[in-house]
């Protein structure tokens, strides 16, 4: 981290979370707060006169909202920002899922309760962000802004217990990654889908509910005891890690709430390792942009059982922190831009089910 403090706008019509989080910042002495805004229209206003390294935006504000505005500052002025929300809120949930897709790099759930136990909430949390905001990959963050919509045709075919399976490792800027693979998976795909998605509890059944409304793909929450079926994708709920396990034949998913790993939880080494060892060479392992280390071990799991392996290029990841490390510590089949990843893993499965079939 460099000694130099990086510059930030706070945006939020609440005067009392500027002030909080104004205090916050100036009293990290890693970020510098060169101006507030009390909605979106005074916050365009502002970027443009005082230019701010970082922007923290809150969702909901009168006049310009936080989705218009973030809009506004991608396709005008492209910088990091980090949305301040409200899950509490109706819609809170599904207006965090959007904005992470339009550009976001973070967010931040504003605490509720008393205003003496505001900032401990979220200050650690809130610095943390910034942090990640201040070495994202910004070519990364403008090339995803707006992510491909499908239409919504989805085959009516039977389900049936998975021979196959994808799994994938995502974490700062991967709801926008997501949404750039997910809905581009044929209706046929003949394989099961399961994700983490470092993503605190509530935000993820979000998630999986903005990624069905995209897919062809059914796409939900996943939940302890549910069968894994090819042609739909389970999303680890927050909170909980996922895991595959066998019973009489059938793959489950098993949730709990053993320690984190690597500091989150959901971690998805635990998924990789546990689907490695139940799908073996039937499995292809993602590893997709995001902070820290996790999947790393895993993806070695999955290539170490004869699975195959695709880690997100540099160019395309919002932070290259998970698939750095991921390439080092396993190696992978391939390396790939975001865009082409869809395409690679509907390759793969068909080549596996023909093998599998002439044998």
């Amino acid at each position: 981290m460099s000694s130099r403090q990086r510059t930030v706008l706070v945006v939020d019509d609440s005067a009392f979370t500027r002030r909080l989080v104004s205090d916050i910042l100036s009293a990290s002495g890693e970020f510098r707060v060169i101006g507030t805004a009390r909605n979106g229209l005074d916050a365009l206003k502002q970027i443009h006169a005082l230019d701010p390294e970082i922007v923290t935006l809150d969702i909901e504000m009168p006049e310009l909202d936080g989705l218009q505005t973030l809009g506004y500052i991608m396709s005008e002025t492209p910088r990091p920002v980090v949305m301040l929300s409200a899950l509490d809120s109706p819609n809170g949930g599904e207006l965090t899922i959007r904005a992470l897709e339009l550009g976001a790099v973070e967010f931040v759930h504003k605490p509720t309760g008393g205003v003496s136990n505001a900032a401990e909430a979220l200050g650690n949390r809130l610095i943390e962000a910034l942090r990640t905001a201040s070495c994202v990959n910004l070519r990364g963050v403008r090339m995803l802004a707006r992510p491909t919509l499908v239409e919504r045709d989805r085959a009516g075919g039977a389900s049936g217990a998975a021979t196959h399976a994808v799994v994938i490792a995502a974490s700062t800027g991967g709801p926008r990654a997501l949404a750039e693979v997910i809905p581009h998976l044929s209706a046929d795909l003949d394989a099961a889908v399961l994700v983490v998605q470092h993503m605190p509890a509530g935000f993820t059944a979000s998630l999986a509910e903005r990624l069905h409304a995209m897919s062809r793909l059914t796409v939900t929450e996943a939940r302890h005891g549910d069968r894994i079926e090819h042609g739909r994708v389970y999303i680890a709920p927050g909170g909980m890690h996922m895991r595959v396990i066998d019973v009489n034949g059938m793959p489950l998913i098993a949730l709990d709430q053993t320690p984190p790993i690597w500091g989150v939880r959901p971690s998805a080494d635990p998924l990789f390792r546990s689907a490695a060892q139940r799908f073996g060479s039937s499995l292809i392992g993602v590893v997709l942009t995001g902070m820290g280390r996790d999947g790393a071990e895993g993806l070695r799991a999955v290539r170490d059982h004869g699975g195959y392996g695709i880690v997100q290029d540099r160019e395309t990841s919002i932070v290259y922190g998970m698939p750095h490390v991921a390439l080092t510590t396993a190696g992978a089949d391939r390396i790939l831009p975001l865009a082409t990843i869809a395409a690679e893993i509907m390759s793969r499965v068909p080549q596996r089910v023909a093998q599998i079939t002439s044998e």
